[in-house]
């Protein structure tokens, strides 16, 4: 379904455009992800919105059948992007597992500015855009999925959720149907 309308207290919640993350071979141009990103940063911004950045600095400890992957980032790996243009007001929230909720203080950080919506872009759709919503769903907030402005390495984990999943989780719009929304005051 596309976006009804923009809350008064929306906020635009990136998730790991970090130096490490956008090297990585992805579904679409990572390059592509950052630009509409960065778009909606900088729309959310002049509209005085919450912009979040949220970059991951280590693991779950938990086992997996794809082994212990357990070992030190290169230098700059968790550096968030330039592009974004990281802003003073803007929040950022490092996290050590899949989702940004999960051992972070992400709700802590909405709830005190009032946040009743997300707007989510990033990397991967699969992964930590998909563990975001999951738990912003759960904890009340409506989602929304800027389908255009996320990837993942797997074409069809990515559509998947894209077509079938998100829309039973919130709402899916393009870049663009997000900007006009906030270009005409968010109805």
């Amino acid at each position: 379904m596309p976006l009804t309308q923009i809350d008064a207290n929306a906020a635009l919640v990136v998730i790991d455009l970090q130096k490490g993350i956008v090297d990585l071979p992805t579904v679409h141009p990572s390059s592509e992800i950052v630009s509409r990103s960065a778009q909606l940063a900088q729309a959310f911004r002049e509209r005085g919105l919450p912009v979040v950045l949220v970059n991951v600095a280590g693991r779950a400890p938990g086992r997996t059948d794809a082994g212990i992957r357990n070992y030190a980032f290169p230098p700059d790996w968790t550096e968030l992007v330039p592009e974004l243009k990281q802003q003073p007001s803007d929040l950022l929230v490092t996290k050590h597992r899949v989702g940004a909720f999960l051992g972070t203080s992400l709700d802590e950080l909405l709830r005190g500015r009032g946040v009743t919506q997300i707007f989510l872009a990033g990397v991967s759709t699969s992964g930590g855009v998909e563990s975001t919503a999951r738990s912003a769903y759960d904890l009340g907030y409506h989602v929304v999925f800027v389908s255009d402005a996320m990837t993942d390495m797997n074409e069809d984990a990515h559509s998947k959720r894209v077509e079938i999943m998100f829309p039973r989780l919130g709402e899916v719009e393009t870049t663009d149907g997000v900007l006009k929304v906030l270009a005409s005051g968010g109805h």
